[in-house]
């Protein structure tokens, strides 16, 4: 017995060596509590806290295990960002929510972080406005011939990118700032580029794809969400054809399978949110590719969980039946109850566009307010709607479908009701177009997509 409380106490005293501090004052948080922390993945956890005295001093402590981005945060919920890079850290100013009141007194990193957020946004700014004014010498023909200011321009433009650089290239070898500045100004750059610097696109997306998912410090540095999010949305809005911005989505799935194929827990947990955002967004032909190759990838082990969403997916691609949709639960027309039929294969049309959405879902008033106009343009060409609610309130679906004047159902069980499940639908609003064999014919994105193809395809 006595050994093992020596052993306990040996482990308790390494591990309280072996820790940072995070430490300060913050004047205007007297008495109040405050914690520290820190990024995992997709998730955040609690690292330690504190209660801050009389004075507003605090004492937090990290381990080894927590290096990388951090964040402190107290009663007024105002995050204030740290790296947690193995250095004791000193802090002092009012509160957090008072970002330019705090001083860092002690923690190199952490100073050099601080100094190039505030810098960089002002080296934006001035590129900003020196892109302005750099397009007005080149289109307006009062300035034209003003050569020299056009070649000031470009060269104060140049420098200002070289000192951005040059602070990069100087931090210190193989810290955690040295890793997390510059991929950080990747990401935080992406629209700014998609807007105003289109012909860097090609070498923003490769480096996009060259993103190491298995670096520990990106698991740790709370951007892994953004990189995947900034990447597809680039893709998204590049200028392209759909099709052509479908094919590089898929090109870049290939590259995230392939860096993430040796780790089964992060390939698991990085394709679901992948998946899930794809969705989101109704980009169908992309999230069908992502869930195919998975499927299909000999060595990807895939969770149960993501394995059998992956797998209802599938069954729901274009060309295939679509499940039958028993309507136990209110049908109205018009808010109406209605009775005239019981499935969706009672449904005598040539074609039927099943839209799963809710009252409460504002992309879907969105559409559905788009749709309305066109319902009976469509309803001439032989087409019907089913609107499968996603409610749980029965007075909310009631007024909601007061307006709709084809069939709507709804048992109010959100996303365990059994056609959601059946055709694997993780996101509101999606819309399915079936023929009369109820063979899916396309999954459109919006209204108009779906619009148009009705005005190309049926006359």
């Amino acid at each position: 017995m006595k050994k093992i409380i020596v052993v306990f106490l040996s482990f308790f005293i390494l591990s309280k060596a072996n820790a940072q501090k995070v430490t300060g004052t913050f004047t205007a948080l007297a008495n109040q509590a405050i914690r520290i922390e820190g990024f995992n993945g997709f998730q955040t956890y609690l690292i330690d806290s504190d209660t801050t005295d009389a004075n507003g001093n605090f004492k937090l402590n990290y381990a080894n295990k927590d290096i990388g981005m951090g964040y402190i945060i107290t009663s007024d919920n105002k995050p204030f960002i740290i790296i947690l890079s193995g250095e004791d850290i000193l802090l002092q100013g009012v509160s957090p929510s008072n970002v330019e009141s705090i001083n860092i007194l002690k923690g190199k990193e952490n100073q050099l972080f601080a100094q190039y957020a505030k810098e960089h946004p002002r080296r934006e700014q001035a590129i900003s406005a020196w892109n302005y004014l750099e397009n007005i010498y080149n289109n307006d023909s009062l300035f034209q011939q003003q050569k020299e200011s056009l070649k000031a321009i470009h060269q104060e433009k140049l420098r200002i990118n070289k000192e951005d650089t040059q602070f990069l290239n100087k931090l210190p070898a193989n810290s955690y700032v040295q890793w997390f500045l510059p991929i950080r100004k990747l990401v935080s750059n992406v629209s700014i580029i998609a807007q105003y610097h289109t012909e860097e696109i090609p070498a923003t997306i490769a480096a996009l794809r060259n993103v190491d998912y298995n670096n520990p410090r990106l698991y740790k540095s709370g951007l892994l969400k953004d990189v995947i999010e900034s990447h597809y949305w680039l893709l998204e809005n590049m200028g392209q054809p759909l099709d052509v911005a479908y094919n590089e989505m898929n090109i870049s799935s290939d590259y995230l399978i392939r860096n993430l194929i040796k780790d089964e827990k992060k390939l698991n947990e990085i394709s679901q949110y992948l998946f899930n955002l794809l969705e989101k967004h109704s980009l169908f032909k992309a999230s069908e590719y992502l869930a195919v190759k998975l499927l299909t990838q000999n060595s990807c082990v895939l969770n149960e969980a993501l394995s059998k969403q992956l797998e209802s997916y599938r069954k729901m691609k274009v060309g295939n039946i679509a499940p039958d949709i028993l309507l136990e639960g209110d049908v109205f027309i018009n808010g109406n109850p209605t009775k005239t039929i019981s499935k969706l294969s009672e449904i005598k049309s040539n074609y039927t566009v099943v839209l799963f959405g809710a009252s409460w879902c504002p992309n879907c008033v969105e559409e559905i307010n788009q749709l309305l106009p066109l319902y009976e343009k469509w309803k001439t060409k032989g087409l019907e709607i089913v609107f499968v609610s996603l409610d749980t309130d029965k007075e909310s679906y009631k007024k909601y479908t007061e307006k709709l004047p084809f069939l709507s159902f709804c048992d109010y069980k959100k996303w365990d009701t059994k056609p959601a499940q059946d055709f694997a639908v993780f996101a509101s609003p999606t819309f399915f177009l079936l023929d009369n064999n109820r063979k899916i014919i396309l999954r459109p994105n919006s209204v108009k997509h779906l619009d148009t193809w009705i005005e190309f395809n049926i006359k």
